[in-house]
């Protein structure tokens, strides 16, 4: 760090000042702002019932892809479970708790369900300690519940084989963590005059240039930002999954970051990059929330009709998204029945119009939903 060069943002002797141009990011964070208004609007005008299965769809969608980030895949089913149980959302048959999933869950839930609580060192390490219920990560045991020593050497983030490895990032060494975290809490307790969309892009950047604990960084930052942002538009829970657009944008998301690390203490790059990615979160729960209506009116449409446990388990499966091709095979595995019972199924939905052929057809037919 000779001659006033520094290798990352935390080295410099301005750190943590951050600056931005408020003129530019003006229009964007005005725009963000609108198109949560339009959501929030439509959601006032759909019933309970409605608004519970736009919130369940989202926390899922948020659980599975804020893990999905840093490459671990959750089943979306028990997600989805472990979410309705916690909101009391009555999805039938729940699938088996998993510690991991539920610890995360929780983690989410109190970021955004007690968002206007203080944020302090007790609860981090809480969520924390929700997240890594085991004290492994993989098979890796970590300190868990409290920052790290650093006794395996300094914390870095890297990519490619151990003889290449590429060093994208390393944290502030182990022995600041008590003042770096006193003066990151401080600030996000206080009325600092950001609007609170901003607070929170900075409190996701701010959290994870820190990067406090041996893992799940990452996952803690994102749930920070959600804080602030459930802070900002008032609304718990939420209607809209972050994560899942930065997931979409993951290479993009990887790539500012590391800019903004390794530069200067400005930072209306990353701000505008927040704002953009937030704009487009906005954009597909309103696409989320389309599929809510249109599920409410497809079982309205058929309440008169009599269907099977299993028929109307399948259907929602369709119904909320199921990728792929639905065969009669799979239908079969889904149901737990056998290939005659799977087929016969299937027949009774499409003598009354439920369901149709895909096209194509051939010797693995496939079904889909016929229009209501």
């Amino acid at each position: 760090m000779n001659g006033g060069e520094y290798s990352f943002v935390w080295q410099r002797p301005d750190w943590p000042n951050w600056q931005f141009d408020l003129t530019r990011v003006a229009v964007p964070l005005a725009a963000v702002s609108r198109a949560q208004g339009e959501l929030f609007g439509r959601l006032a005008d759909v019933g309970l019932a409605l608004r519970d299965q736009a919130a369940l769809s989202a926390l899922t969608e948020d659980v599975v892809q804020t893990s999905a980030i840093e490459g671990e895949s959750l089943n979306a089913q028990s997600v989805r479970s472990s979410v309705a149980r916690r909101l009391g959302v009555d999805i039938g048959a729940l699938a088996p708790a998993d510690r991991q999933v539920d610890g995360l869950v929780d983690m989410v839930l109190d970021a955004t369900g007690a968002s206007q609580a203080p944020l302090t060192a007790e609860r981090l390490r809480g969520w924390h300690a929700a997240l890594f219920p085991t004290g492994f990560s993989g098979l890796h045991q970590i300190e868990v519940g409290c920052w790290r020593s650093d006794a395996e050497g300094p914390m870095q983030v890297v990519s490619g084989p151990h003889q290449r490895q590429r060093v994208h990032f390393e944290a502030p060494p182990a022995a600041r963590l008590d003042a770096e975290m006193q003066r990151f809490l401080a600030w996000a307790n206080a009325d600092t005059g950001e609007p609170l969309l901003l607070k929170s892009g900075l409190a996701h950047l701010w959290f994870v240039t820190i990067h406090p604990f041996d893992d799940g960084n990452g996952r803690i930052a994102r749930a920070l930002g959600d804080l602030f942002l459930t802070r900002a538009d008032g609304h718990a829970p939420r209607f809209y999954s972050l994560s899942a657009e930065i997931q979409r944008q993951r290479a993009a998301y990887y790539a500012v970051l590391e800019r903004t690390q390794r530069g200067g203490l400005e930072v209306t790059e990353w701000l505008l990059w927040f704002l953009d990615t937030l704009g487009s979160a906005v954009l597909a729960a309103q696409q989320g929330l389309d599929a809510v209506l249109h599920k409410a009116r497809f079982w309205r449409h058929w309440s008169g009709t009599p269907m099977n446990a299993r028929q109307i388990k399948l259907l929602n499966r369709l119904l909320d998204g199921y990728e792929g091709k639905l065969t009669s095979g799979r239908w079969a595995r889904m149901a737990d029945c056998s290939s005659d019972t799977a087929l016969r199924d299937i027949s009774e939905l499409m003598r009354m119009g439920v369901l149709q052929p895909m096209p194509g057809g051939g010797r693995s037919a496939g079904y889909e939903l016929a229009p209501v």
